[in-house]
């Protein structure tokens, strides 16, 4: 009688294979956006759902696998380094940034994704971008459409990883159980961040002052997406909930300065505010 032994290597690894089709797939997606074919600004917004796929699924190796296998793919198809540069600047570096640090909180026994830190990243990260440029290149470049740009990367890159993870848990594959929103706090020393570079814009000369305004903006992100955690999470017990969440993002479509204010200020009442707040995933 014959014996089938299991296959081993590494073309049988489900992490390498998870990581070179997600890589593919999102090139794929980035690339039918960067040729300006039809949908292609839907899935260059989408594209960052096959590597929270093979993240979230698989791991960090798998994800490593996949953002190497996307930003060799464009670079194989395109002259210039241009497409691949903005794919690893709007999606791979910053999302491997958050998969690691969201992994911290598996890795250190905690069960559950870490929130606080990711958190954090969400403005850091295009604050580190804003400062090379505004370092590399003419002042004028620097725009307060900066800080809607971060916000709109936050919400894409958190929006993709939600989907990733439900998705995966659908299939029983996620790593991680449901993220805990109720649970996300940032670290205590950020507000001091957008608080400093708010001073710094009121210290500067006037034509001087865009840059630390647009850091002031982009640093300020994260508070905005804490204060919508916390919103979430307040409206949960309410009968009317689904209506109530389409109610208040019209709002704050028409109405976002004032929104923008609201959702930080809430989101630092629930974090400093509450008498036995959860620990902060530092």
């Amino acid at each position: 009688m014959s014996t089938h032994q299991p296959r081993t290597g590494l073309a049988n690894d489900p992490r390498i294979l998870a990581g070179a089709a997600g890589g593919l797939v999102s090139a794929l997606a980035a690339l039918w956006a960067f040729h300006g074919l039809p949908l292609g600004t839907l899935l260059f917004w989408l594209s960052p759902l096959p590597l929270c796929l093979a993240g979230l699924g698989f791991g960090l190796p798998a994800f490593l696998i996949a953002v190497v296998v996307a930003g060799v793919a464009l670079l194989v198809d395109s002259i210039s380094m241009l497409p691949s540069l903005i794919y690893l600047g709007a999606f791979g570096v910053p999302a491997t940034l958050l998969l690691v640090t969201a992994l911290r909180g598996l890795a250190q026994g905690g069960g559950h994704l870490a929130l606080g830190l990711p958190l954090a990243l969400l403005g850091l990260w295009p604050a580190a971008v804003l400062l090379l440029t505004a370092l590399s290149l003419v002042t004028q470049v620097i725009r307060l459409q900066a800080a809607a740009m971060a916000l709109w990367l936050a919400v894409v890159l958190v929006g993709n990883a939600g989907l990733a993870q439900w998705l995966l848990r659908r299939q029983g594959l996620a790593l991680a159980p449901a993220t805990r929103w109720s649970t996300a706090r940032l670290p205590r020393w950020y507000p001091a961040l957008p608080s400093l570079a708010a001073l710094a814009w009121l210290l500067a000369d006037p034509a001087h002052a865009l840059v630390p305004l647009s850091l002031c903006l982009v640093l300020v992100v994260p508070l905005v997406l804490q204060g919508l955690a916390v919103l979430h999470t307040r409206l949960r017990p309410a009968k009317a909930r689904a209506p109530l969440l389409v109610l208040i993002y019209v709002l704050l479509l028409v109405f976002s300065l004032p929104g923008a204010i609201i959702l930080v200020a809430l989101g630092l009442v629930d974090q400093f505010g509450r008498r036995n707040p959860p620990p902060a995933n530092t």
